[in-house]
């Protein structure tokens, strides 16, 4: 899952690289399916459930599910891109959400204080620990920034698949739900928006949007509970050596 992962991390790198003002969605998601299978791993969202995407590509006031297409980022735009991989049958998942250009204070302090809640989630990922006690970490740092948590939408476990057991809600209390051992791997994903937390379904039957309009980001790690600690398999940013060992594909800008 940790090579799955790295070929994640610099999928996401690719992905910071080339969000800008005029690209579109469908564009991203073509650069991030070519590298990911020059990498040897699959995109373990095309095609699942038949979501016909290799990314989720999710702009503004759209949390989660969002299907790459013709929208093409303007200036102040923030885009969510979520990211599956699968390599020699594990799944390895991951999400950041990227400024394009100058974004507002909220949108700045949106991305900021839920990229801030996904650590703080993360430190919590401690063998003894329990759900709870990385949900309410999540949530007293959202909405301490003024944020709400989406509360219909959590993380999970991820392993052979991209779905398991247990269920990781981004909101709750220091103490419940199940225990946390060696060995297991959790996909946290805080969701938020800078409004209210309810949501509406898109008329694709895909995309999640925030109910009252509001921007909302999506940040993800896969997560590994070990004895020394939480160990992230989906770092933001592979050592420099890791990238330069990996091939280029022709049309495509390296990671990094």
């Amino acid at each position: 899952m940790a090579r799955a992962g790295a070929i994640l991390a610099a999928t996401l790198d690719l992905m910071a690289s080339n969000v800008r003002q005029g690209i579109s969605t469908g564009e991203l998601d073509k650069l991030a399916e070519r590298f990911i299978r020059s990498r040897g791993g699959e995109p373990t969202f095309k095609g699942y459930r038949g979501f016909p995407g290799s990314i989720c590509a999710s702009p503004n006031a759209m949390i989660v599910h969002g299907i790459p297409g013709p929208y093409r980022l303007k200036s102040g735009d923030i885009i969510s891109i979520d990211v599956g991989v699968t390599l020699d049958g594990w799944v390895a998942d991951a999400a950041r959400t990227f400024p394009v250009r100058d974004v507002s204070k909220e949108a700045s302090n949106l991305l900021s204080a839920t990229e801030e809640s996904l650590h703080a989630g993360v430190a919590e990922c401690r063998v003894g620990n329990r759900i709870g006690d990385v949900s309410s970490a999540i949530q007293r740092l959202a909405e301490g920034a003024g944020l709400s948590v989406v509360r219909s939408l959590v993380g999970h476990g991820v392993g052979r698949s991209m779905h398991e057991d247990p269920q990781v809600p981004n909101y709750g209390k220091p103490g419940k739900g199940p225990l946390l051992e060696e060995g297991m791997v959790l996909a946290i994903e805080p969701m938020t928006t800078a409004g209210r937390s309810a949501v509406r379904m898109g008329s694709d039957g895909w995309a999640i949007f925030s109910q009252d309009g509001s921007p909302a980001a999506h940040f993800e790690f896969t997560v590994a509970i070990t004895a020394a600690g939480p160990q992230v398999l989906t770092p933001w940013h592979l050592a420099p050596d890791a990238r330069a060992t990996a091939p280029l594909i022709e049309g495509v800008a390296s990671a990094g």
